[in-house]
């Protein structure tokens, strides 16, 4: 009976942990250049994310572009999930003042792939975001 317990014990344990550490979306993510913050979260029943954080350098660009306030922006919006660890939507690119079709692929718990695409998806530039 108590092998049983300590059995049960573990598995109710590993089962939590996996719980816990599940890859999500949701959270704060840095692009490579480690110009700009953005917080990912849900809008609805959708994903987005807005900038909360930006360099000196990005706030420059996207003010030339024409953007006044770059913190704050939504960069992410109106992903839907198109797949296991997969959204479509579109991105903002503030120093060109335009939004893209966009893919998210969350690549494992800490590292985001997001897409830009022109051209109906037949162009697409990519960047690997970093989780903080």
């Amino acid at each position: 009976m108590r092998l049983f317990l300590n059995i049960a014990s573990l598995a109710a344990l590993a089962g939590s942990a996996q719980a816990t550490t599940t890859a999500t979306p949701f959270g704060l993510w840095q692009n490579p250049r480690g110009t700009i913050l953005v917080r990912t979260h849900g809008c609805g029943a959708l994903l987005c994310g807005n900038i909360v954080w930006a360099g000196p350098q990005a706030i420059a660009d996207a003010r030339a572009a024409g953007v006044s306030a770059l913190v704050g922006t939504e960069l992410l919006s109106d992903y839907r999930a198109s797949g296991t660890g997969r959204w479509t939507g579109k991105v903002y690119v503030p120093d060109e003042g335009r939004r893209f079709y966009s893919t998210i692929e969350l690549k494992s718990a800490n590292s985001l792939r997001i897409s830009g695409c022109i051209l109906g998806g037949l162009i697409c530039k990519y960047q690997e975001w970093t989780r903080r």
